[in-house]
């Protein structure tokens, strides 16, 4: 169940965590040409390596929050499903304001990739919502150490939502953002 977070390389870089991201983004993308439609939202070349940067990130601090909990540190557990909220909410953001939306206009024209396009974000926001709950649910783990009973069970079903779902993101949607002429 976990091997999908294992074939994964990743390091925690703070400055770069999805949750220490800076205006520098927005003002380098903000320099390039060529804004979706109806939107002052323009094609960036680093979107894609960024978001998939935030997914290594991620699943990094996921598998940390997992040694942590089989050492049975539910301090340690607490602090990083903090840093691991912080990073999911950074990574939907971006996502929302200058992923979807620019996908959408750019898109618009064409049934079939606008169809999929709100799926998968219809899907996200449900998946998001989900995580975050589990997130808000255990945040008291260190405190509380009943939590720790039920914790293991949620933790390996949102790992497993979330992995199918970087792997579907990167594979299927990923290929939809493209410049506009």
């Amino acid at each position: 169940m976990f091997t999908l977070f294992r074939s994964k390389s990743a390091t925690s870089d703070a400055p770069n965590s999805p949750a220490a991201r800076s205006d520098g983004r927005a003002q380098a993308s903000a320099a390039q040409a060529g804004t979706a439609p109806g939107t002052g939202i323009r094609y960036s070349p680093t979107l894609l390596d960024e978001l998939k940067n935030d997914h290594r990130q991620l699943l990094a601090i996921y598998m940390a929050i997992k040694t942590a909990f089989d050492q049975r540190d539910y301090a340690t557990v607490s602090a990083k499903l903090n840093e691991f909220r912080l990073g999911l909410q950074g990574h939907l953001l971006t996502e929302n304001v200058r992923f979807y939306i620019y996908l959408d206009r750019v898109h618009g024209h064409d049934e079939m990739n606008s169809d999929l396009i709100r799926g998968f974000r219809k899907e996200m926001d449900g998946i998001g919502r989900a995580a975050l709950n589990f997130l808000k649910k255990y945040e008291m783990i260190g405190v509380d150490k009943e939590l720790a009973g039920a914790f293991a069970k949620d933790f390996a079903e949102i790992g497993t939502v979330l992995g199918e779902r970087i792997e579907r993101e990167e594979s299927t949607l990923y290929p939809l953002y493209i410049p506009t002429a």
